[in-house]
């Protein structure tokens, strides 16, 4: 993703806008309902867990007093999911991985605390408005006697997140602002339906689930250096 070049809104404004992008890495965690899910049929039994996956994106924080801002930006993010079956009594096992992206544009109020001149403390809440563009599925044993099919069925491509942050950060004129922090995302609705069909030639059994996809994550953000032609960073809310 190209990096926005740095400018502001408006050059008069006192608390100007900040552009940058960031990375995060994205952990499930079984405390916000998130633990392994498994659904059982006639025997046959599969269980989709969540694993490591990662986001980044671009982002925008818009000064409203000195110590709160308005944050919003677009992001990617790709969750991970790894999938093991089997059915009784057989000696029929499998594994499989299966990757789900979505696409969200955050809406959060930002609250600063200063600590030092160049160190600030942040928390932020809000919403997130997330779109998933497409079903995920993957096979084993295609093509034999026994196929297993595991499909994420979206039932809604635009969704609603809890989105909540905590960071801390490092400012300076020149360098920019450099920003450590975490998130927690719960959704308000599953992420998709799980669906696992075992087909055994005109045999055929299946069980489904929701998936919640909730996360925690470590952030890392870089916002830009505000100028003005070649002078120095305008002085705004957060210097």
């Amino acid at each position: 993703m190209p990096i926005i070049g740095s400018c502001q809104l408006g050059e008069e404004s006192r608390f100007p806008s900040y552009f940058g992008i960031y990375a995060r890495a994205v952990f499930p965690s079984n405390a916000i309902g998130n633990a392994p899910i498994t659904v059982s049929k006639n025997g046959f039994t599969s269980t989709i867990t969540q694993n490591l996956g990662y986001s980044f994106g671009g982002t925008v924080r818009a000064g409203i007093t000195k110590l709160i801002s308005f944050e919003t930006g677009i992001n990617f993010t790709q969750r991970n999911f790894s999938i093991q079956m089997d059915l009784v009594d057989s000696s029929i096992t499998g594994t499989n991985t299966m990757g789900f992206i979505q696409y969200d544009i955050p809406l959060n109020a930002l609250i600063y605390i200063q600590l030092s001149k160049i160190w600030y403390a942040n928390a932020s809440i809000g919403m997130a408005v997330g779109f998933k563009p497409t079903n995920i599925g993957v096979i084993n044993y295609p093509g034999g006697l026994h196929t297993i099919t595991h499909t994420g069925y979206v039932k809604s491509k635009i969704g609603l997140d809890i989105n909540g942050n905590f960071g801390v950060e490092y400012r300076t004129k020149k360098s920019g602002i450099f920003n450590l922090g975490g998130s927690v995302r719960i959704p308000l609705q599953p992420l998709f339906q799980y669906i696992a069909v075992y087909t055994n030639q005109s045999y055929r059994t299946g069980a489904i689930a929701d998936v919640n996809g909730s996360y925690l994550s470590l952030d890392l953000k870089y916002f830009l250096p505000l100028k003005r032609g070649n002078a120095e960073i305008k002085k705004g809310p957060i210097e």
